[in-house]
């Protein structure tokens, strides 16, 4: 089939009368040539490497610490919340790997004992702990390193290995992508399903051959099928399957936010949510990582370290933190999780096992763990929203370009006062997002009994709700600025 070739984004809507962005002028073209992102950003990442390695090696000075872990994770969940999955749209790894795949040829496929998510949430659970452990927040050099390291393996697992194998199973950003996107408002789906059901070609999967009117384009490297894609599992909106599309008959549409979490249909690539254990180990991760996260940056999290270093009889940071985190991410989900599901379990026919229930209902967790990783890092990037300017100037006139002007050392951002209500309604969009699709699950699984089946869901997820609360009550450390007291 000859592929249309594409204009210039006009305005119309999406199926069902939604918004499309890929219509929307400027920003839909933006979406659809996805190297303008990467390039930006992987220019942006050489600027704070080389200044992460030889600027100053004082965090709240340098570009590296204060870009990654003030801006850059605020931004993230930002834009998580209003557009989508787009960090993985413009991710400039993406850039370094096509272009060293101009020269090396990946020729095996990735282990079938690795394929999952588990390997990837194992490692954003190392992040976490590292992060904690070698205060990668403080160390500009530490943090040059990690975006070196970063691109080193992506380097070598996707020259290796066909496909995009390091999105979909060892990236630990884009497990929290995925994770997150669940409550996005858009997702890349069909405008009309019958134009999919006249396609023989399959180009957004398979891939579209040049014509004398467009390039070559490459189909979906994650293995989503748009006609049987469901929700935003696995999809980095790297926009492949619009290019590919010889009807243009893709778009970038808005839709209910949370409703893949609820509905359990199965989508090509990732099939079912309750029959992947590995998903509800990325959401369980994904909720309990997000208090684990905050909890490490407030100040009773020092008694209690105190606390098991005593009782363990030792000094050692790794040990203490290694208990604290077996406590939060494998001990407490245990617990509340089982306690949980049995109490669920009595109302829903053909009494399934507890770890069946506990896969389904803990996916209804996630728009509260949304909500707390918004407050959290939002905290950090409304406070220190302006911090980055004087750091920037000052990196400019390191550099011998005073271009910027002289370092206004005196920005800083919003007032704790202010943000707080902030963090409030954040988390109070989370709790209520979770108790509706916990509902939904149990109307789903329990017909006729979804209020027993769900209440001991909703009890738990009103618990952790109340935790963030008190978490965000807390005195919070400002860390990678001048603003930590």
């Amino acid at each position: 089939m000859p592929r249309r070739t594409v204009g210039p984004p006009e305005r119309g809507s999406a199926p069902g009368g939604g918004l499309d962005l890929l219509r929307v002028p400027v920003l839909g073209a933006l979406l659809r040539r996805r190297r303008v992102g990467q390039f930006a950003l992987l220019a942006v990442a050489a600027v704070l490497v080389i200044h992460g390695f030889l600027g100053p090696q004082l965090a709240p000075k340098n570009l590296a610490t204060l870009a990654v872990w003030v801006h850059y994770r605020g931004l993230l969940v930002l834009a998580l919340l209003v557009v989508g999955n787009v960090f993985c749209t413009a991710c400039p790894i993406m850039l370094a790997r096509d272009g060293l795949r101009r020269f090396v040829t990946p020729r095996f496929a990735w282990p079938r004992a690795l394929r999952g998510k588990t390997p990837a949430v194992l490692l954003l659970v190392g992040v976490l702990f590292g992060y904690e452990l070698w205060d990668w927040w403080g160390s500009p050099a530490a943090t040059a390193g990690l975006i070196v390291g970063y691109f080193a393996a992506a380097l070598l697992v996707d020259g290796l290995f066909t496909g995009a194998s390091f999105c979909k199973s060892v990236c630990p950003i884009g497990q929290f992508n995925f994770a997150g996107s669940a409550l996005s408002p858009f997702e890349v789906r069909a405008k009309d399903a019958a134009v999919c059901d006249g396609c023989s070609g399959h180009e957004c999967l398979t891939g579209a051959p040049a014509t004398p009117s467009a390039p070559a384009a490459r189909g979906c490297e994650m293995g989503l099928f748009v006609p049987s894609k469901a929700g935003n599992m696995d999809c980095t909106f790297c926009m492949d399957c619009v290019r590919a599309c010889p009807e243009d008959n893709v778009a970038l549409a808005s839709r209910a936010p949370g409703v893949e979490l609820s509905e359990d249909v199965s989508g090509s690539g990732v099939g079912r949510l309750s029959g992947r254990r590995d998903l509800s180990l990325l959401a369980l991760v994904f909720v309990f990582g997000a208090l684990a996260n905050a909890f490490g940056m407030v100040s009773p999290v020092y008694a209690l370290q105190r606390t098991i270093a005593y009782a363990l009889g030792t000094t050692s940071e790794a040990a203490v933190l290694g208990v604290l985190f077996t406590s939060l991410l494998v001990v407490e989900p245990v617990l509340l999780l089982g306690v949980a599901a049995w109490a669920s379990r009595r109302a829903m026919p053909g009494r399934p096992s507890l770890t069946s229930v506990a896969a389904r209902f803990v996916h209804g967790l996630v728009p509260l763990g949304v909500g707390v990783w918004a407050a959290h890092y939002g905290f950090h990037f409304l406070t220190g929203l302006w911090t980055i300017v004087p750091v920037a100037q000052s990196a400019a006139a390191d550099t011998g370009f005073a271009f910027l002007g002289e370092p206004t050392w005196g920005l800083g951002g919003l007032t704790e006062r202010a943000v707080q209500p902030i963090e409030t309604g954040l988390l109070l969009l989370g709790w209520l997002g979770s108790l509706m699709v916990l509902h939904r699950i149990g109307t789903r699984e329990a017909p006729g009994a979804a209020r027993a089946a769900t209440l001991p869901w909703a009890v738990l997820a009103t618990l952790l709700f109340a935790a963030a609360l008190w978490l965000m009550a807390q005195p919070m450390e400002m860390r990678g600025t001048f603003l930590d007291g």
